[in-house]
């Protein structure tokens, strides 16, 4: 199931809950007309609870104060409008903080009590067992909390609870207590996402007028009548056991009661036997049934084909061991249909003619990748314009796109990468927003439509021709690849994409001086234009985009110096600008770029958000000597700096050791002199560096010995003198290349065979030596000198002062 839908889908089931519940006990609505204001004792309460918030950053109980005496108008509070009494408290999702005190047990008419999704705790982080003790209480929420103890038996004592939602509220182990049968009224249970346990569900079965169960996660591996206990409530509407650990799903029921099921989440759990075997395939009051990750297999039955109800079926993950011979024509009422990783083959015009053939089609999100599927892409699909999303990626599907695409006015999202598609794109439906075509072998000029599309992947096919000026006018763009294609010429002028933050045009044939375009795009995160024949200097304005993490401008034909105003790049990870012609030195301000140190720690949202899974491959980098694809998921981790291969000179600046999160350090090729930094041992997070083919002079530092990651050393072809530094992290690098310290013949000692004390001795001695021996033979023709000069000036003496 799409991860927003599955989320979509529990709040839905919680709203829905919580307006049956209130509307069915007629609790007072907040725009109830209030005759009777709040009593004393139970204002007090309420500004006692208010004095032990911490955190309120949204001045939600602002109007909590002695000022404002009746405490029925304040923020989240609702009182009986006969009594005054406070009937419901709601600060749900408020971001509040602090203890939740107890002074609320003057709040003895308590009805509705709502404090999910803050940060509120009892004593000690502990979970306040003073609620258990509220007579009258219907509902209780105290969902997303996270308290550090037990789940209370004393629960099992709020007798008129009609609502309790503890769903990812528990950050420790704990056992689910059985006197949670004594809820007899309970209509809505939430356990999920929680680490607790149980070894017994037979409780459940004396809650008669239960509809809502939801205990994903919680261990239920040695509840091997888990369904039988299950079976036993017949009010239930909504059943979800996820990721549970269930031992097995095709118990045999001699009867089912469970007629009014509407919602089954049993993804997660391992089954492991045919799905056919199942118990729930004959319960046509489904509508949501989600079997992802279950490793049920074989065919699908023929009983699917008569859940007219159902809406949503998710059967992802489950090994490609399942086959989908089973008519779905009469599914009208099918939204969702998820089989990815699923079905072990299939020929998809066969399966595109399965689906709901209605008259008002709803099936809105169709996903199929990863299905070893093979086949013609469908030409005519005219059933499915409802589409919003269609999923066809990782497959063996061949033929062209059809020109009737554009036909698909609802469709939103595309996915048709990996396959062995060919031909031209055609035109697009106005209303997509996200198209990946990658990997493919799609070819031709680029024509376009969908001026509204946000995330446009077209890598990896043989597209040829410029970019059309078109391009410009797609305003609402995020990601643009148009990488691994055969695109040539120089980039359109656009006067301004506000939203781009990816764009990748690498491995095409792009020409002409650095983009002026690029100076326009200022929310840019990624660009990549390696492996290009763009020309000219890198402007100074490229030390202004401020959003810049991952720069590859590698393999192209730059020239001119690194602007000194690139270190203002301050959330920049990656500068790859090797195999150019750039010249200059190395700037200095090395510590401007934080990213590249280990206290920064900010990860952008662009990937995550509109990339996801969907974007694969989006950065490629050598690190260790080797060529890595990352995915949108692990670039964050990328840092690296790679100028190797350019006509760079001077030193290495030093502070290029206070780049302590810096992972990849390539700096070979060059002309660099001096020496290496001393501190070098404080980039304590370095795993390759590579100095290799440069003219680097003095000692190798000792303080290299230090790198504890460090895998990859390359230090070979320099002037390097001197002791080799010793340390086991050193020895075990070098068995993996023993050829870093080639080329520099003054080296000496361990794991070398040159031996320090013979003919190779340390420099530093060498130089003493050498001064030495200079200070004697100074010495000697002084002495010499002056020898001479006092003996002239004695004859000199004796001449002029001989008597005639």
């Amino acid at each position: 199931m799409h991860p927003s839908a599955a989320k979509f889908l529990l709040l839905l089931v919680a709203a829905a809950s919580s307006f049956l519940l209130v509307a069915s006990h007629g609790l007072p609505p907040r725009q109830l007309k209030r005759n009777a204001s709040c009593l004393p004792h139970e204002r007090d309460a309420l500004l006692a609870f208010k004095e032990n918030i911490t955190s309120d950053p949204e001045g939600i109980l602002s109007s909590w104060r002695r000022g404002r005496k009746d405490c029925c108008r304040w923020m989240g509070v609702i009182c009986s409008s006969q009594t005054g009494h406070v009937l419901e408290l709601d600060l749900s999702d408020r971001n509040l903080a602090g203890q939740i005190s107890p002074s609320l047990l003057s709040l003895e008419h308590l009805e509705h009590l709502d404090l999910g999704g803050t940060y509120l705790s009892g004593h000690d982080g502990r979970f306040p067992e003073f609620l258990c003790s509220f007579k009258n209480l219907r509902y209780l929420n105290l969902s997303l909390l996270s308290f550090a103890s037990r789940l209370p038996a004393q629960l099992g004592n709020l007798s008129t609870l009609e609502y309790l939602d503890l769903t990812d509220a528990y950050s420790l182990p704990s056992e689910v207590p059985p006197q949670l049968g004594n809820l007899s009224n309970l209509r809505h249970l939430g356990l999920a996402h929680n680490y607790l346990y149980t070894t017994d569900i037979s409780w459940l079965v004396r809650l008669h007028q239960l509809e809502y169960l939801e205990m994903a996660g919680i261990n239920l591996s040695t509840i091997d009548n888990w369904l039988h206990a299950v079976n036993m409530i017949p009010s239930l509407k909504s059943l979800s056991l996820s990721n549970c650990s269930l031992p097995r799903a095709n118990q045999w029921l001699t009867h089912i009661n469970l007629t009014k099921l509407e919602m089954l989440d049993l993804s997660m759990n391992y089954f492991g036997h045919p799905i056919a075997s199942s118990w729930f395939w004959n319960i046509t009051s489904i509508q949501h049934l989600g079997l992802s990750s279950t490793y049920l297999y074989g065919p699908f039955p023929d009983a699917l084909g008569r859940m007219t109800s159902l809406y949503y079926l998710g059967f992802t993950k489950n090994g490609n061991s399942a086959t989908m011979a089973v008519d779905l024509k009469n599914l009208c009422e099918l939204r969702t249909l998820e089989l990815d990783g699923s079905l072990s083959s299939g020929n998809i015009t066969e399966f595109i003619e399965k689906l709901p053939q209605c008259s008002t089609s709803k099936l809105g999100w169709l996903s199929l990748k990863d299905n070893n599927m093979t086949g013609i892409m469908p030409q005519v699909m005219g059933h499915l314009t409802s589409l919003t999303a269609l999923s066809l990626s990782n497959n063996s599907i061949s033929g062209s796109i059809s020109p009737g695409l554009q036909n698909f006015t609802s469709l939103e999202e595309l996915y048709l990468s990996s396959n062995y598609l060919s031909g031209q794109i055609p035109l697009l439906p106005r209303g997509l927003k996200m198209l990946d075509v990658s990997v493919n072998f799609l070819s031709g000029h680029l024509h376009f439509g969908a001026p509204n599309i946000e995330v446009l992947i077209l890598s990896s096919n043989k597209i040829t021709g410029p970019i059309p000026e078109k391009f410009c006018e797609l305003q609402y763009l995020h990601v643009l690849d148009l990488s691994n294609n055969c695109f040539a010429g120089e980039l359109p002028v656009c006067s301004s994409m506000p939203y781009l933050h990816c764009l990748r045009l690498s491995y095409n044939k792009f020409s002409g001086k650095f983009p002026s375009l690029i100076q326009r795009l200022s929310n840019l995160t990624l660009l990549d234009l390696s492996w290009n024949n763009f020309y000219g200097t890198l402007p100074i304005w490229i030390g202004h985009l401020a959003e810049l993490r991952f720069l590859d401008l590698s393999h192209n034909m730059l020239h001119g110096s690194i602007p000194a105003n690139i270190t203002h790049l301050r959330r920049l990870q990656l500068l790859n600008l090797s195999f150019n012609n750039i010249s200059g030195s190395i700037p200095q301000s090395l510590s401007k770029l934080m990213a590249m140190t280990i206290i920064y720690q900010d990860q952008p949202d662009w990937y995550v958000g509109w990339v996801n899974n969907e974007f694969l491959d989006i950065l490629s980098a050598v690190t260790k000597h080797l060529q890595h694809k990352y995915a949108a998921q692990s670039i964050f981790y990328i840092v690296e700096i790679d100028l190797s291969v350019n006509h760079l000179i001077g030193g290495i600046p030093d502070e290029i050791a206070s780049l302590d999160g810096l992972k990849y350090l390539n700096l070979s090729r060059n002309c660099l002199r001096g020496n290496i930094p001393k501190n070098i041992g404080a980039m304590e997070l370095v795993e390759s560096v590579d100095f290799s083919w440069n003219s680097l002079s003095g000692e190798i530092p000792a303080s290299l010995s230090d790198l504890t990651f460090l895998s990859v050393l390359d230090l070979s072809y320099n002037n390097l003198s001197g002791r080799i530094p010793s340390g086991r992290q050193l020895e075990t690098v070098y068995d993996n290349n023993p050829t870093m310290y080639d080329g520099n013949n003054n080296l000496c000692g361990p794991p070398l065979q040159r031996n320090c004390s013979s003919g190779n001795s340390d420099p530093k001695h060498g130089n003493e030596k050498a001064s030495g021996e200079n200070s004697e033979s100074l010495f000697f023709y002084f002495g010499l000198v002056s020898g001479f000069a006092v003996g002239l000036l004695g004859v000199l003496c004796s001449v002029l002062f001989k008597k005639p």
